[in-house]
C-alpha cells in the first residue's frame, strides 16, 4: 500500500509520547479545572494528568458505588475518511487489525488491536463506524495517548493514499463510569439511556455537539463523551453538580481496570505480545481467522491451534503486600519463567491482585505460582478474570424498552 494523508499533518512529531520541542508534558484542556479541584498532577503519556483528588482508595470505591468522572483527553481521537468511501477504508484497515471492521454496523464500537508484521500488538483501540454532520460515513478510532503519534505514522504507511486521517486534538474526551453514571448523564443529555454497551451516537448539550459511546475501561457501566475542548470545563462542572458524580484520578482508574481484568497497553500489552498470549481471542473475528488475511496471521493462527509459549493470567497474591509490575514469576529452582505486568491492592476485594505472563502449562485457575519482588518471595494463585464482575448494560435502560 502507499502513503495515506494526515490532516493536520504531524510534521513536527516524533515517535515518543509528545511533540518535539516539548520538554515538559502537555496540558489537558481541563488542566486548570483539575488543579482548582485539588487534583494532584503527574506526568503520564506526555501530559500532566490528575492521579488523585481525595485518595485512590476512596475514589475507587466511589466509582464502584456511584459514578466517577475521568479525564481521558490524552487519548488520540482519529477520524478516517476516503474518496473511495468508508468501505474501502475499513477493508484497508483489516490488513493491520484482526477484527471485522468491514462488517461493523453504523454507531457500533469494536475493540481491536493494531498489529505489526509478526503479529505483535502495537496498540489496542476502539473503532466506531459513524456518519458525520455532513452525512458522510467515517471511521472514528480512539487510540492510546502514549502511542497515538506512532499509530498515526504506521497508518500513514499502510493505508491507501486517498485516506485522510484527522487527529481531533480540538476535542476533549471524558469518561463517566459507575452504576449511577446513567442517572447523572441522562439528566444532562436526554436519550443516552437508549444506548447499550458498545454502541454510540450523536447528542447535544446546551447547543454543544457531543459524541457519546456506552463504553469505558473500568468494568462498570458508563459513557465516554467526546466534546469540543472549549466546552469541556462547563460540561465537567455540570456533571459534578450531579450528586452521583465526583472527579476521579488515574490511580483509581488503574485499580478499577485491574480488578476488571483489562490489560493496559505498554504494561500488559506490547509489540512482543500476541492477542493469543494476551487472552484476547475475542478480538479475532471468525471471518478474519478463516481468511488469515492480516499481518502476523501465520504466527497468531499457529498459537491459536497449538497454544502460545506464555499466557496472560490473573493472580491472587497471598498476604496483604501488593506485587508490582516487573516482579518475576519463578520456578522451584529459582529460574525466571514469567513476569508480572500489572499489580496492586484491589479495594473491592480487600486483597492484592496482579496480572502476569506465565508458561501456558501454568495458566490454569487454581495453580500455585511463586513471585519474587526485590528479593522477597510471594506466593500467589492463578485466578479467573475479571476479578470483579463486569457490569456492562447490554439492554436499553430507556423507559419501556
Amino acid at each position: 500500500m502507499t502513503d495515506a494523508t494526515l490532516n493536520p499533518a504531524p510534521a513536527d512529531l516524533n515517535v515518543e509520547d509528545a511533540p518535539e520541542g516539548h520538554d515538559e508534558p502537555q496540558l489537558l484542556p481541563l488542566d486548570a479545572w483539575h488543579r482548582a479541584r485539588g487534583g494532584r498532577m503527574v506526568a503520564f503519556a506526555g501530559y500532566q494528568m490528575p492521579v488523585q483528588y481525595d485518595g485512590i482508595m476512596a475514589e475507587h470505591l466511589w466509582t464502584r458505588e456511584n459514578a466517577g468522572l475521568f479525564d481521558v483527553s490524552h487519548m488520540g481521537q482519529l477520524v478516517l475518511t476516503a474518496d473511495a468511501g468508508i468501505d474501502a477504508v475499513a477493508k484497508a484497515l483489516e490488513a493491520v487489525l484482526p477484527g471485522d471492521i468491514a462488517g461493523l454496523a453504523e454507531n457500533r464500537n469494536r475493540y481491536s488491536l493494531l498489529l505489526n508484521d509478526d503479529g505483535g500488538i502495537l496498540d489496542d483501540l476502539m473503532v466506531t463506524r459513524r456518519r458525520n454532520a455532513a452525512g458522510e460515513d467515517e471511521l472514528y478510532l480512539v487510540v492510546n495517548g502514549a502511542t497515538k503519534y506512532d499509530d498515526i505514522g504506521y497508518l500513514l504507511d499502510v493505508l491507501p493514499d486517498d485516506v485522510t486521517i484527522n487527529l481531533q486534538d480540538e476535542q476533549a474526551l471524558l469518561a463517566v463510569q459507575g452504576p449511577r453514571a446513567v442517572d447523572a448523564v441522562a439528566r444532562l443529555v436526554p436519550g443516552v439511556t437508549a444506548l447499550v454497551f458498545m454502541t454510540a451516537g450523536a447528542f447535544e448539550w446546551q447547543g454543544t455537539p457531543l459524541w457519546i459511546s456506552r463504553s469505558g475501561y473500568t468494568g462498570e457501566d458508563g459513557f465516554e463523551v467526546s466534546i469540543p475542548a472549549e466546552a469541556a470545563a462547563a460540561f465537567a462542572d455540570a456533571l459534578c453538580a450531579e450528586p452521583e458524580v465526583k472527579p476521579i484520578g488515574l490511580g483509581a482508574r488503574d485499580s478499577l481496570r485491574l480488578e476488571a481484568g483489562l490489560p493496559l497497553y505498554g504494561h500488559d500489552l506490547d509489540p512482543e505480545t500476541t492477542l493469543v498470549m494476551a487472552d484476547l481471542g475475542f478480538a479475532l473475528a471468525k471471518r478474519r481467522r478463516e481468511a488469515g488475511d492480516f499481518v502476523g496471521a501465520e504466527r497468531i493462527l499457529a498459537e491459536r491451534a497449538d497454544g502460545p509459549a506464555a499466557k496472560r493470567v490473573g493472580l491472587i497474591v497471598t498476604g496483604r503486600q501488593p506485587v508490582r509490575e516487573g516482579a518475576s514469576v519463578v520456578a522451584e529452582d529459582g529460574a525466571v519463567i514469567g513476569r508480572v505486568t500489572s499489580g496492586g491492592f484491589a479495594p473491592t476485594l480487600g486483597a492484592p491482585i496482579a496480572m502476569a505472563y506465565v508458561p501456558t502449562a501454568l495458566a490454569i485457575v487454581g495453580t500455585a505460582v511463586r513471585l519474587v519482588q526485590r528479593g522477597k518471595i510471594h506466593e500467589a494463585t492463578v485466578a479467573a478474570m475479571p476479578f470483579v464482575p463486569h457490569r456492562y448494560v447490554r439492554q436499553s435502560t430507556m423507559t419501556g424498552a
